[in-house]
């Protein structure tokens, strides 16, 4: 008589080797059954890696956690020797998840950092002991976990890369345009008292809008293919390794440079393509949206001077390049190491819409002329929208270029 493993618990014992996760066999069976059933899974190689329970008796809690990564099988166990190597295990720094169904199981299911049992031959002893219940019974469905917890765990630390960087932009060019702001008058011979890089609603509408739905989005972005191959993240370190502090700041600077060269651009165009504007009742309106302008300078509208003109101007640039690149710059973090052009960027279409929303509700401030006064958007020369183009699809230019270098990750990813 014989009770065959199931096929896909070997794959599964596979997968955990390849994603360094130790796997052991804790049994009750006579040490031949499980070494034979052990070596069948791929668990076992060598028979010196199996221990009975009468070997483990003689044998102290400081010897079994120096020798405890030596044994892949512990056969005729009893429920204290199934404690104590879960203990020894836990002293060796690991994180240790148990799977039981029985009453016995039940205080090493307490004892381990993740108890699973089963919920349909489970105990409900076992079941109240441990923090996961297997709805299937199925060894492969805490594989299957392990690779969703990951996938989820690369979906926050993206989302977090994101929001960081694109505020890190925000507080890069508004810093560094209160520093130069004197240099910046002296050279365009402007009003230092004009320039504003971003006004206020300009700040909100991007954090609300253009920051959050691809931040949100990302969560949905599917495992990586080699998701599996890669050894468990240390549990004591945070979140900010070397390689996520590196991306966080200079992927801000990055795009902070690139919204301030688009203000710094807008204010260096020249006179005769500026549009002609008129402020009237707390709106600034370009000459071609009035169709009676002696009416609206006699209610108290006046023309605009061409060096504030020119702020509108750079206002508008930086305004739409900050928002439009951060929606490029999100396809850039969906991987650290793999190039855009080789990920691609179909894989996750709650991206594409998010992205495709935000774009759109900019699209639409930038057209529809009662938004356009709103945000103080004059209608720019062709000339600057194609600048703009460059500069929103530029992120990806700079990050392909970290990739390709490796500067985009450390050793500490």
């Amino acid at each position: 008589m014989i009770d065959p493993p199931r096929e896909e618990a070997k794959l599964a014992v596979e997968k955990c080797k390849k994603a360094g996760i130790k796997t052991v066999m804790i049994t009750g069976d006579h040490k031949i059954t499980a070494i034979a059933i052990a070596k069948k899974l791929g668990i076992l190689e060598n028979e010196d890696e199996a221990i009975t329970g009468t070997e483990l008796e003689k044998m102290s809690q400081e010897d079994l956690e120096k020798n405890v990564r030596k044994y892949s099988v512990y056969a005729r166990v009893s429920p204290e020797h199934k404690v104590r190597i879960v203990k020894a295990w836990q002293k060796n720094g690991e994180i240790v998840a148990m799977t039981g169904d029985g009453v016995n199981d039940s205080p090493a299911l307490k004892t381990a950092n993740i108890g699973c049992s089963m919920g349909m031959v489970g105990t409900d002893v076992a079941k109240e002991a441990s923090d996961v219940i297997l709805t299937d019974d199925n060894f492969a469905t805490v594989v299957s976990a392990v690779e969703e917890g990951r996938r989820i765990y690369d979906n926050i630390l993206k989302a977090i890369q994101f929001l960081l960087s694109s505020n890190v932009g925000e507080i890069v060019v508004l810093f560094v345009a209160i520093l130069i702001t004197p240099w910046l008058g002296k050279v365009f011979n402007i009003d230092i008292n004009l320039i504003e890089v971003l006004l206020p609603i300009h700040i909100l509408w991007i954090n609300l809008v253009t920051d959050s739905l691809p931040a949100l989005a990302l969560a949905f972005d599917p495992a990586e293919k080699d998701i599996m191959e890669r050894k468990p993240i240390d549990s004591k370190k945070g979140i900010f390794t070397k390689g996520m502090s590196l991306r966080v700041i200079y992927q801000g600077i990055m795009i902070g440079l690139i919204t301030l060269s688009a203000f710094i651009i807008g204010l260096a165009t020249p006179e005769d393509k500026l549009p002609t504007m008129i402020a009237y009742e707390n709106k600034i309106i370009s000459v071609e949206e009035i169709q009676n302008i002696e009416e609206v300078l006699a209610n108290g509208g006046r023309y605009i001077e061409k060096q504030e003109v020119k702020v509108e101007i750079g206002q508008a640039m930086a305004f739409t390049v900050l928002a439009l690149s951060e929606l490029v710059h999100v396809f850039n973090i969906r991987n650290n190491k793999k190039s855009i052009f080789k990920t691609g960027i179909l894989g996750n279409s709650k991206l594409l819409l998010a992205v495709g929303v935000s774009a759109i509700l900019m699209l639409v401030i930038l057209i529809v002329p009662s938004l356009r006064h709103i945000f103080s958007i004059p209608i720019l020369p062709i000339g600057n929208i194609l600048e703009i183009i460059a500069l929103v699809f530029s992120p990806i230019v700079i990050v392909e270029i970290f990739k390709l270098l490796k500067i985009n990750t450390s050793k500490e990813e």
